[in-house]
């Protein structure tokens, strides 16, 4: 076994790569739908590897340079996400959830702050119960940037190295807490407040036109579609394609077969006695006016038309704002399908009262004109791509680099974001530029998902490792005890301010304002069974601006909490 354990040490890079192997398969363990996921089991499991080596003799480090690498790229990639929706919240309706996730996140933060001077813990316990407590791991890195930095002074007889083990020893005792806690609070929240949420989720449903997407998987229902019609009408033969648009504007005639013949659908081409066209449009419509054509024919030839599909970005003012209902009558009611909204990120359900903000992303499938006419109403727009602007990559990295670099004077020193919060800032900046100039800096989410997942899993994994040798040495019942404790009431007081505040104050729908509790704390998860807890999917409603805001003061404030708790 020792051998093994040196060969581990000769081979850095097997070592990482067994590491993050075995987190991400631990953090698909599940116990009643609970689990750790991949991140906290990769700061345990570096830990118990660092920590097994120790106790043999063999210590494990890996370069810190590898380690910030993965950070940063997190760190931009969270910006690329949040950025859209992070904009968006600061104005509006959104400054509500603004409000609230910045209330929580600051209430997180004194409270770790508070606990951590009275009794009086090591230095790191702060960064650590932060990021534990909060379920933001990525505050573990901004904690240790502020040891690494110089900004927290380490007292006499204590290292870097022990700081840093400290983080990673707080943040591994209250994620577990701090990961179900949530969950069970932002779940059953209502009940404790005798509110009967699954009722409201129902009425806002109704008055907002938001299906339950959880009532059926595949449904045969297609609001649009395309059939084949033979022309024997006489009043549609003889005239022309736009003769006959101007007659029936609910209709897009596609495609003319005239015998072995496709024409296309030029709008001066007369339609003739026999011909067969192509007609696009909503099912609704389709059904009306049947005999205004001809009988409907099985020709595939002239419905072999390719549809398309396309990501519209709203940027025109004269789609912001409005809600899809009044969309109804415009020329593009039939000829596309909305598959789907994203808001910074994040599906949102889709209603007829759904109101279109700025930077909203519009899923489309439909007809190809059809799509050419949404961007002119909506916005630009952007194929699916796989392919990922490696230059717009490295110069949003570049700016962000730079903005860390920038120092301004405050408390008698001088201060500033650091490459982290440079970055953040970075991803912020380019991902709001980009969805305004036509995706020119293409990073699709499947990339952007990469930055962010890799980024933060290899980089905890890489901090447990190193933490892990010196963790025997610190760990006591007494210490231990307090780091729970303190945990638990920095997860558990915040979400109850926010829910009351929310409730009371603003009068958020309870149902909308399960899933801001949820973007307030960014997780996801309470989000998640908070909808299946109602059966409804209105939580999501709340759910984007909550989690861009927290994401980003979360993450920052895991630097605050070090430099605050001395």
């Amino acid at each position: 076994m020792h051998a093994f354990l040196v060969f581990l040490q000769q081979n850095p890079y097997i070592l990482l790569f067994t590491v993050v192997g075995l987190s991400v398969w631990v953090g698909r363990w599940t116990v009643q739908g609970y689990g750790l996921g991949p991140v906290a089991s990769a700061i345990t499991i570096g830990c118990v590897v660092a920590t097994w080596g120790a106790a043999n003799g063999v210590e494990f480090t890996l370069d810190t340079f590898t380690k910030s690498l993965f950070y940063y790229l997190f760190m931009y990639g969270v910006g690329l996400r949040v950025g859209p929706s992070f904009i968006n919240s600061l104005k509006g309706d959104g400054l509500k959830f603004v409000f609230l996730a910045t209330l929580s996140s600051l209430l997180g933060l004194g409270i770790v702050v508070l606990g951590a001077r009275w009794m009086a813990l090591p230095v790191g316990a702060a960064g650590g119960i932060l990021a534990g407590s909060q379920t933001m791991s990525a505050a573990i890195g901004s904690a240790e940037q502020a040891i690494t930095s110089g900004v927290v002074a380490l007292p006499p007889g204590s290292t870097a190295a022990g700081a840093t083990a400290m983080i990673a020893l707080s943040y591994g005792l209250t994620y577990i807490w701090g990961t179900v806690g949530i969950i069970l609070i932002c779940k059953y929240l209502p009940r404790w407040w005798r509110v009967d949420a699954r009722q409201a989720a129902q009425d806002y449903e109704h008055e907002h036109g938001v299906p339950n997407v959880d009532d059926a998987g595949l449904s045969g229902y297609r609001p649009f579609d395309l059939r084949a019609y033979r022309v024997v009408h006489p009043d549609t033969v003889g005239q022309s394609i736009a003769q006959f648009r101007a007659r029936f504007p609910q209709y897009q005639i596609e495609n003319v077969e005239r015998g072995k013949r496709l024409l296309g659908a030029d709008p001066s081409l007369v339609l003739r006695h026999g011909d067969v066209v192509a007609l696009g449009g909503s099912l609704v419509a389709l059904t009306d006016h049947m005999g205004s054509i001809g009988p409907e024919v099985p020709d595939a030839r002239a419905l072999n038309i390719p549809l398309d599909q396309a990501e519209i970005v709203v940027t025109h003012r004269a789609a912001i704002g409005r809600t899809l209902q009044d969309f109804r009558t415009s020329p593009l009611a039939g000829q596309v399908q909305l598959t789907g909204i994203e808001r910074g990120g994040v599906p949102l359900p889709m209603g007829l009262q759904t109101r279109l903000q700025r930077l909203d992303v519009l899923h489309f499938v439909g007809l190809r004109s059809a799509i050419d006419q949404a961007t002119a109403l909506l916005g630009p727009v952007a194929r699916p791509s796989t392919a990922t602007d490696l230059l717009t990559l490295s110069l949003g990295m570049l700016l962000g680099f730079g903005i860390g670099l920038v120092q301004v004077p405050a408390f008698g020193a001088t201060v500033g974001l650091g490459n982290a919060g440079g970055l953040l800032v970075s991803g912020i900046l380019v991902s709001s530029l980009v969805s305004r100039l036509r995706f020119f800096g293409n990073t699709p989410n499947a990339a952007r998902n990469v930055l962010e997942d890799m980024g933060l899993i290899f980089f905890v994994a890489i901090v447990g490792v190193n933490a892990g040798a010196h963790l025997l040495s610190q760990l006591s019942g007494t210490l231990a005890l307090q780091i729970l404790g303190l945990g638990f009431v920095a997860c558990t007081v915040p979400p109850f301010v926010v829910w009351a505040i929310g409730l009371h104050l603003f009068k958020i729908n309870p149902a909308i304002l399960m899933g801001g509790v949820a973007g307030a704390r960014s997780h996801s998860g309470p989000a998640r069974e908070a909808a299946k807890e109602i059966d409804s999917s209105v939580p999501w409603i709340g759910f984007p601006v909550a989690y861009a805001v927290s994401g980003i003061l979360l993450t920052v404030f895991g630097y605050f909490a070090m430099v605050l708790a001395q």
